[in-house]
């Protein structure tokens, strides 16, 4: 009986230190998420915010709407002055066919003058007046096809002008880049946004990264793309996972405080970083671990 009181004791301590062994991880850091900060595009006052922070947004749908009035109204100005050149337009080709049937008339006047100077029955007077005539109506046509063509300049310039109030009018709805979670909101319904100002920020945390970091002795274990495990506190026990290393960091650092490697002499570390899908179990800053 007195061998059993150490023999059983002895057996615990050599179990824990097994279990002790089995989970020693070669990597430690934290779970981090690529985020997104969305910033406005225009300026106005925002007339709706629906989402609400840890909503659940969509790619592409719209999170804020910025008051769009001052736009809308520009827009139909320059759609008035559009269509006001058209009208210039239907005026000047007026115009042209009316020359174009005068023009025709100064022709078949001219040739009838010229056979009639060939037969003595017409002076030169009379041939240089309907080539003046002619001269004059030519120029006259010339200088409203260019007259035309400055309108046709203008409508083309105002094209460009309405499509540029249309594209300011669309970034007023800020859609989301990307799908994922609303983790902060830096305005609000009924404030005024300006362009390049942060309107929130979001993350996709289907996917989170662990940022741990190595000696230069480990280095060799790894590589881009490779698989490791995960592992990762939970309520009952360590849970694993697999990951993939996505970058490995070209230069040392020194070994940041938070941050305890297997050889705790070693002062200088490389970054890494690791893919892990999660399922809702992570969340952004858990410690995590690295075995490779």
């Amino acid at each position: 009986m007195n061998c059993a009181k150490f023999i059983i004791p002895l057996l615990l301590l050599t179990l824990l230190a097994c279990k002790q062994q089995t989970y020693t991880a070669d990597a430690y850091g934290n779970f981090e998420a690529i985020e997104v900060i969305v910033s406005a595009e225009s300026s106005g006052r925002i007339i709706s915010f629906l989402p609400v922070e840890g909503a659940a947004l969509q790619i592409g749908q719209v999170a804020v709407n910025i008051d769009t009035t001052q736009l809308y109204l520009q827009k139909l100005s320059l759609e008035s002055g559009f269509a006001s050149l058209g009208s210039r337009v239907h005026t000047l080709d007026a115009q042209l066919s009316a020359s174009r049937v005068q023009l025709d008339n100064v022709i078949r006047e001219k040739k009838r003058i010229d056979k009639l100077v060939e037969g003595g029955a017409a002076t030169t007077k009379q041939q240089d007046d309907i080539n003046g005539q002619l001269s004059l109506l030519q120029a006259q046509m010339a200088a409203t096809a260019s007259q035309k063509d400055a309108v046709f300049a203008e409508r083309k310039t105002l094209n460009a002008r309405i499509g540029l109030v249309e594209d300011q009018i669309s970034k007023c709805a800020v859609k989301n880049p990307i799908g994922g979670i609303l983790l902060t909101k830096y305005k609000e319904q009924g404030e005024m946004a300006a362009p390049g100002q942060p309107l929130f920020k979001m993350a996709n945390l289907e996917e989170l990264i662990l940022r741990a970091y190595v000696s230069g002795d480990q280095l060799s274990s790894i590589k881009t793309g490779g698989s490791v495990t995960v592992s990762f506190d939970t309520e009952q026990e360590m849970q694993k996972i697999s990951g993939v290393v996505s970058w490995i960091s070209p230069r040392a650092e020194f070994t940041p405080k938070i941050i305890q490697t297997r050889e705790e002499r070693v002062n200088l570390v490389y970054a890494i970083k690791v893919a892990v899908p999660n399922d809702g179990s992570l969340k952004i800053g858990m410690p995590g671990e690295v075995i490779f």
